[in-house]
């Protein structure tokens, strides 16, 4: 009985491994769809009895404003061109904070959200973690930094039901995400901790300062240089 057990777990943990990589060399090249937050806010939609909003519009890279690459990275990741996939020093702070009760801003890398978006389902636990942990090591290892920073541009949450950067520049400013100012990059950022209830155009106070802070952090980004 428990060789065939044991047997059985060593056989989906093969499949796992093997369909898990494969993905991944999938989506090194070809556009993602949809990811799993995108199928739980449509079924919310319907469980509210409201109108599914999906808004999705994959564009390359070379589509996407440097603004907004640099917004993103001074508002969620500052060392995303240096790491592998960890900010183990943004972690530890992160951690201590949490200790001390004070507001958490996250230790998560642009690459870890990119892994938890596309393969992985929302909410918290060991588990969910780990395999976040693995997703970000395969992406880092199979994707490299230029393809992570597109899939994460063109699959998070920018808006209630809006997705990636082209409809997010169409929805919030009514232009191109190629064409997205420093200003218009910025206010896109500012809201990515909580894009359904925060607004990239008459925003709150709080989000004013927020885009200040990205803008003023964004000067000191540099070329990006994948």
């Amino acid at each position: 009985m428990i060789k065939k057990i044991s047997r059985w777990i060593w056989k989906v943990m093969l499949w796992f491994f093997g369909l898990s990589i494969l993905s991944v060399i999938i989506f090194k090249w070809v556009p993602v769809p949809f990811t799993p937050l995108m199928v739980t806010r449509i079924i919310e939609f319907k469980l509210d009895n409201q109108d599914a909003i999906y808004s999705h519009d994959w564009v390359p890279l070379e589509e996407i404003s440097p603004n907004l690459q640099k917004a993103v990275i001074a508002s969620e990741d500052g060392n995303f061109l240096k790491h592998s996939g960890f900010d183990f020093e943004a972690m530890q702070k992160a951690f201590k904070n949490n200790k001390k009760g004070k507001k958490l801003k996250g230790g998560s890398t642009i690459s870890q959200q990119t892994a938890k978006n596309v393969f992985l389902w929302q909410g918290r636990s060991y588990v969910r973690k780990g395999l976040e942990a693995y997703f970000t090591v395969l992406i880092e290892l199979i994707w490299g930094k230029e393809r992570i920073m597109e899939v994460y541009l063109n699959s998070i949450e920018m808006g209630n039901g809006v997705y990636g950067a082209q409809e997010a520049a169409r929805h919030w400013y009514r232009t191109d995400a190629k064409n997205l100012t420093k200003r218009e990059a910025a206010g896109i950022a500012a809201i990515l901790p909580n894009p359904r209830k925060y607004k990239a155009t008459n925003s709150s106070s709080y989000i004013e300062r927020r885009k200040d802070r990205i803008m003023r952090v964004m000067r000191h980004v540099g070329k990006i240089e994948y």
